[in-house]
């Protein structure tokens, strides 16, 4: 079992940064590949970025590529997804997911475990 907890959220200016971390607990997590996805108010959850188990491989959402970076330090359990020239259209609950795979997935279905969530807001 592995239990996530997000943190690092908050209230932003348009084109400012955010740095957001995921906590995991259990001795997997170095063995897992990570991923955050987000949920805009009434809509849908989807993919932002993911990282493979040794951070060698990252894959990115096309309305963050260039913007965002996810890393991870497996020494911390920690991941990270550092936001930088945020927009409005960013405003979401930011959701941590491991899955019980190497390799990156951008499939919700997919997760194995998830986090509570950390709300980011980006004023205009």
């Amino acid at each position: 079992q592995v239990q996530l907890v997000e943190s690092g959220g908050g209230l932003v200016q348009a084109g400012g940064s955010l740095r957001l971390s995921c906590a995991a607990s259990g001795r997997t997590f170095g063995t897992y590949a990570m991923g955050w996805f987000r949920q805009a108010p009434g809509k849908e959850r989807e993919f932002v970025a993911a990282i493979s188990w040794n951070g060698g491989s990252t894959t990115y959402a096309d309305s963050v590529k260039g913007r965002f970076t996810i890393s991870r330090d497996n020494t911390k359990n920690t991941v990270y997804l550092q936001m930088n020239s945020l927009k409005p259209e960013d405003t979401a609950v930011y959701y941590c997911a491991a899955e019980k795979s190497r390799w990156p997935s951008s499939h919700l279905q997919d997760m194995d475990y998830w986090g509570e969530g950390t709300l980011v807001t980006v004023s205009s």
